[in-house]
């Protein structure tokens, strides 16, 4: 059996190589439990005992690691609690299976601006952190360009970037003295930086490079798939294995949907198996639109949309230029999203939450357990400096009005928490506010809870409003 041209395994071709003993021995019921794990990648196959401790399966243990590696294959940049991982992919859509490892995106500097500058845009790198929905999102590289074309000054923006941030970097010219100037420092190399670029003019030095630190490789052929595949099929001759692809980005008109196109095929014929030379990560450089001389803050938004466009047709690492909120975010968010897993409702866990200083006569409002729910909730009654108590029903981690429609949030669930969060023991009175979404459980939930019922605004943002016209609970 060709294991490299097979499909996407199913439960049966993992469970084929287990030693079907259900020994219990890694921690399942059973080793079809087990074989579940694994193609989920929440375990190895390594993980299974007998595999490793019995001679007679080591030929199964080879077979199963061939059979449950991605089609794409994944690569580390950096070394540490802060290296990153892209590729891994196994499917082409995200309502296949859960996409692992985020799309890196990394900011840019020039060995052309000032230390002051570089220094700069490295801190904001570093301490660009957003949470939202209980995620914190972040950027995860440093890209250091050579636009000077000296050796020397490339090498001092090298030195001020690693001195300045402990985040990975990747480090671009098609010249390799001028990356192996940077890499001679001890502290570059062992950091493994992703070099920029190979192409068919200087892929044997480019190798030694890589070779001799031990550092990833970028393999560029601009718009040009075959040559790339055979750019690609020849430094892996050369011993290099750790290969990103780079088809070329060009971000306007026709080009920038070429670019897109060639995205698409890549990452398919990785995902099918039908081309063996192309299942590496994927390169994509929204800063391309800085080429075209614009001006902020136009340019920066067209960034933007370009690195949502790439991002979202199958580029595993971004080099974007601008650090403007309102142009990152929405890349972050947007990857957020794409990396959530489509099979679990984002949730947080249901209970009693304390907003502000909550006293005996404070209002008790009641929401659902869907993270994008509670977080918008509990983040606008902070906002409005609100002190409450919030009952989180577990439904499911469902919005409300789904959970209503589909029976998750009912009055028996709330009654339940009531009971469960002990908050009668906490205000001097029996009365909860509902969501507007919520309305219809007014009568159930008066008669299930004996608590007066108010039904609440549509938006959170209008709770204070709210509370403060409606709101009339005994004094403490």
């Amino acid at each position: 059996m060709d294991l490299l041209k097979m499909a996407k395994p199913s439960l049966l071709d993992v469970y084929k190589f287990l030693p079907q003993t259900n020994c219990g021995e890694c921690g399942e019921v059973n080793c079809m439990s087990f074989a579940s794990k694994v193609l989920d990648r929440k375990s190895e196959p390594s993980d299974c005992p007998p595999l490793i401790k019995e001679s007679q399966y080591k030929e199964k243990l080879e077979s199963l690691k061939q059979l449950v590696i991605p089609p794409v294959k994944e690569i580390i940049i950096g070394e540490g609690k802060n290296s990153v991982k892209i590729g891994g992919k196994e499917v082409m859509y995200r309502h296949e299976l859960t996409f692992h490892n985020q799309t890196g995106i990394a900011i840019d500097v020039s060995d052309t601006d000032t230390e002051e500058k570089i220094i700069d845009r490295c801190k904001k790198t570093e301490e660009y952190k957003v949470e939202r929905i209980g995620d914190i999102l972040t950027l995860n590289l440093i890209t250091v360009r050579c636009a000077s074309g000296d050796p020397k000054k490339f090498e001092e923006a090298v030195t001020t970037v690693i001195k300045n941030s402990s985040y990975p970097m990747i480090l671009c010219s098609y010249d390799p003295s001028i990356l192996g100037a940077a890499l001679r420092k001890p502290e570059v190399a062992k950091s493994r930086p992703l070099l920029y670029a190979a192409t068919k003019e200087n892929w044997q030095d480019m190798v030694v490079l890589a070779k001799r630190h031990n550092c990833p490789l970028v393999a560029f052929s601009p718009n040009n798939l075959a040559d790339l595949k055979s750019l690609v099929a020849t430094i892996e001759s050369a011993g290099v294995k750790e290969i990103v692809l780079d088809p070329g980005s060009y971000t306007a008109g026709s080009g920038l949907s070429n670019t897109i196109n060639n995205f698409v095929m890549i990452r398919r014929s990785s995902i099918k198996r039908e081309e063996k030379g192309l299942n590496y990560p994927i390169l994509g450089i929204p800063a391309m639109v800085w080429l075209n001389g614009g001006e902020d803050p136009v340019t920066s938004y067209e960034e933007a949309y370009v690195a949502a466009i790439m991002m979202a047709r199958s580029a595993d690492l971004l080099i974007m230029h601008t650090l403007h909120p309102w142009s990152v975010l929405p890349v972050a968010t947007l990857r957020q999203n794409i990396y959530t897993d489509p099979r679990k409702p984002v949730a947080v866990d249901p209970g009693l939450r304390k907003i502000g200083k909550p006293d005996k006569t404070s209002p008790v409002l009641v929401t659902t357990n869907f993270a994008l729910t509670y977080y918008t909730v509990a983040n606008d009654i902070e906002a409005q400096e609100t002190d409450c108590y919030l009952l989180v029903a577990n439904t499911g981690g469902l919005a409300v009005e789904v959970s209503v429609a589909g029976g998750q949030f009912t009055a028996n669930s709330v009654k339940e928490l009531i009971e469960s969060s002990k908050v009668k023991k906490m205000v001097n009175h029996k009365k909860m506010i509902i969501p507007q979404l919520a309305a219809r459980l007014r009568g159930d939930l008066e008669d299930e809870t004996k608590w007066d019922v108010i039904v609440g605004p549509r938006d959170s943002s209008q709770i204070k409003d709210f509370i403060t016209k409606n709101w009339n609970a005994p004094e403490g």
